[in-house]
């Protein structure tokens, strides 16, 4: 994503679970590392895609996207990228694919507070499991290495995911891993929309973190 002055420019890959596609964009856009190329990391969709599917690739606030479709593609193959240009840095990026049945088959959101403070390019990138997976995987990692828990809780809180007992147990306690297992307990249980939730939540308070245990698990 490129931020200059009210222009965003973004690439948006579509990466299928488990494969070397990740390395592939890395190669694709290495010549940008120079320049200070960095990458935002989304959540996966909530249900397994359809190889070969077209995807119609959404933004209330663009301007411009080329193209249209991506596909998810297979694993021997780059990746499928669109890129999206908004003539306005003052709004969330608002996303969503759809499917050739017309149903959204997944959503997520990149807060202005966030892009706006990487004014280098960046492309996002879809993590290629499930929420609940990567949370699981990740846990103990997730333990010792978040540091704002508190902001992903009022997330959930504020959506009704998690309830007012769930959010005082976890205010309560005093170190940020006890908070971080504490919101997990919650989370976890719960199904793929609120582990969904939690997830876009992080990426969004814990970009860098959620960003090297994507990274490390291709």
């Amino acid at each position: 994503m490129a931020v200059k002055r009210s222009t965003v420019i973004s690439r948006l890959y579509l990466l299928l679970r488990n494969s070397s596609q990740k390395e592939a964009v890395q190669e694709r856009e290495k010549d940008q590392v120079s320049k200070g190329f960095s990458e935002f990391v989304l959540s996966s969709p909530n249900g397994p895609l359809k190889l070969n599917s077209l995807f119609a690739f959404k933004n209330p606030h663009s301007t411009s996207i080329n193209p249209e479709k991506i596909q998810l593609l297979p694993a021997d193959t780059t990746p499928s990228c669109c890129q999206m240009i908004m003539r306005n840095t003052g709004v969330d990026i608002e996303m969503e694919l759809i499917g050739e049945d017309e149903r959204t088959v997944w959503k997520s959101v990149v807060s202005k507070d966030v892009y706006s403070k990487d004014s280098h390019p960046t492309s996002l990138i879809l993590i290629g499991i499930p929420a609940e997976e990567f949370l699981q995987n990740h846990r103990a990692i997730l333990i010792q290495g978040v540091k704002n828990t508190m902001p992903i809780a009022d997330v959930l809180r504020s959506k009704g995911m998690i309830g007012d007992e769930e959010y005082s147990r976890i205010k309560a306690e005093t170190t940020e891993q006890d908070r971080m297992r504490e919101l997990l307990n919650a989370v976890l249980p719960k199904g793929p929309e609120v582990t969904g939730a939690c997830l876009k939540a992080l990426i969004e308070h814990e970009h860098h973190l959620v960003k090297h245990l994507s990274e490390s698990s291709t």
